[in-house]
């Protein structure tokens, strides 16, 4: 072997004992907040199944999906399709499971998800990406491969998400080819398939069969993937026929209707949860009536409104409290659950996002979410993915791991001994316990700057977006691809050009 390719050969191995020693996701001790009782919840669970029954979901433009809901005791009438009270939930807790493995490539990276883990995933589906050098401008595939990077040199992030930002330089009936094969090629942790056309799905599942093999597919999930309910109390053909495909050849689905309560949903707490509910227990049921067992996640997008512009507002109380509510509600279902992240409306990384992401995140935490998407680097609104912002919130996320493990009573944890032999008076800087623990006892921030002001000033004071951005370029410099089958790789670029060619370009 040449010098090159053993000292490159050297750095993966390296690159893969460090992989091992990451925490590939975190496991949940904390109790999650509930702010209801078991009997409010089962009279939202009731008004669901009302909703569901006498208004009922309207399904536009898919007719083989009636078929499929008037084959599992569903009443179809037009496009409306009306379920009986409890067909829904009895579809799903018969053979969604409670937890299940997405396997990654690398087999260190694989994820659990459902209760008690949780799973932090990069910020979905922003057209534009934004810097201190070049601003606000339409992404490109060059970015979102960026972003696949440092999600993979980022270990508080332990999926590599899905659309992380969108290549608008690319045709979009073409472009999800190039970023499903950006998360094969350029990380090896788990990621998410495309879902804006059903053949867009099943190009996604092709192209894992090659990675992964038809075997190891029909028995595994290697795939997670989004699908919102077109809210109020519709689901489309897109969303609801890539789920079906993702389920028919058992890969996960994200069933997330996209709330925004006074447009989507009515403003009350208590009434955008129940809407949640019905909706989310439509697409669940759909999927287990496509094929039982296929995993499923509950999802929960829901936000706040500005009654002034109509715009979606972040870090509210409102939302807060239908998150632990929707949360409780999954957990009763039996099935995990999705929501959270670092939400702000704010346009770029000032304190208006620090605060509202913040306050979104750590209710993410508190309501025990089990696959968390936009944990990092969404700005104004979702339209917009910030690089700086993307290194901010992953530092802010390192810390979930201390948090989740609550209060460590172990006898480490209660430190009796130390206390009886440190006398009054005496502190504890030179004491056997804290030196034992002093590297480990503390989360730091690997951003946050807690110098003097003298010493602040003389490293150039910069503050903590600038001090972001030095680490963004940092990591793409130092990046490495992780090792790949070289055979493959080839024959996923084969078959990724022969699919190209095979249909003229489109923007739609």
């Amino acid at each position: 072997m040449s010098e090159p390719r053993r000292g490159r050969a050297a750095r993966q191995a390296a690159r893969t004992a460090k992989a091992i020693e990451t925490i590939p996701y975190l496991t949940r001790t904390l109790a999650p907040v509930e702010v209801l009782s078991q009997e409010g919840l089962e009279i939202i669970e009731h008004n669901a199944d009302t909703l569901l029954e006498q208004v009922g979901i309207d399904i536009g433009n898919y007719p083989e999906s009636l078929e499929i809901f008037r084959s599992a005791g569903a009443d179809v009438d037009g496009t409306r399709v009306h379920f009986p009270p409890g067909l829904c939930r009895s579809l799903i807790t018969a053979s969604a499971p409670k937890v299940f493995r997405q396997h990654a490539r690398n087999p260190e990276r694989s994820v659990m998800i459902g209760d008690p883990y949780m799973v932090f995933a990069p910020a979905y589906g922003s057209p534009f990406v934004r810097d201190l050098e070049g601003g606000r401008r339409y992404a490109t595939i060059e970015d979102f491969r960026n972003f696949v990077k440092l999600t993979y040199m980022t270990s508080s992030l332990h999926h590599s998400g899905g659309t992380v930002c969108e290549p608008v330089d690319l045709p979009v009936n073409k472009r999800h080819l190039e970023m499903v094969y950006s998360h094969i090629k350029y990380s090896d942790k788990p990621f998410m398939g495309s879902v804006t056309h059903p053949s867009r799905a099943q190009d996604t599942v092709d192209m894992v069969r090659i990675l992964f093999g038809d075997d190891f597919i029909e028995q595994n999930t290697v795939l997670l993937s989004l699908a919102n309910a077109n809210s109020p109390m519709s689901w489309d053909f897109n969303m609801l026929g890539s789920a079906k495909v993702y389920a028919e050849n058992n890969q996960a689905t994200l069933l997330t209707p996209f709330i925004l309560a006074g447009a989507m949903a009515p403003v009350t707490v208590a009434a955008a949860a129940t809407q949640t509910l019905a909706e989310a227990m439509a697409g669940m049921a759909f999927c287990q009536i496509v094929r039982p067992g296929a995993p499923v996640l509950f999802g929960s997008f829901a936000s706040s409104m500005s009654m002034q512009s109509g715009a979606p507002t972040f870090g509210t109380p409102e939302p807060t409290l239908v998150l632990f509510t929707v949360a409780a509600l999954a957990r009763r279902l039996g099935v995990p659950f999705r929501s959270g992240g670092n939400f702000t409306a704010s346009k770029i990384c000032d304190y208006q996002a620090a605060y509202e992401s913040a306050i979104s995140f750590m209710s993410t935490m508190q309501a025990g979410v089990n696959f968390v998407l936009h944990a990092a680097g969404w700005l104004e609104g979702g339209l917009t993915m910030g690089y700086e912002k993307f290194i901010l919130d992953a530092d802010q996320a390192s810390m979930a791991e201390k948090l989740m493990k609550g209060v460590d009573l172990t006898d480490n944890g209660l430190a009796l001994e130390a206390m009886l032999t440190n006398g009054p008076g005496q502190h504890f800087l030179g004491a056997e316990h804290t030196l034992a623990n002093f590297e480990t006892a503390f989360w730091s921030s690997r951003i946050a700057d807690n110098n003097s002001f003298e010493q602040w000033e003389m490293e150039g004071a910069a503050d903590s977006v600038t001090r972001a951005g030095r680490v963004v370029k940092r990591m793409l410099a130092e990046y490495e691809a992780p090792a790949i089958d070289e055979a493959k790789d080839a024959e996923l670029r084969e078959w990724i050009d022969r699919r190209r060619a095979s249909f003229p370009d489109s923007d739609v």
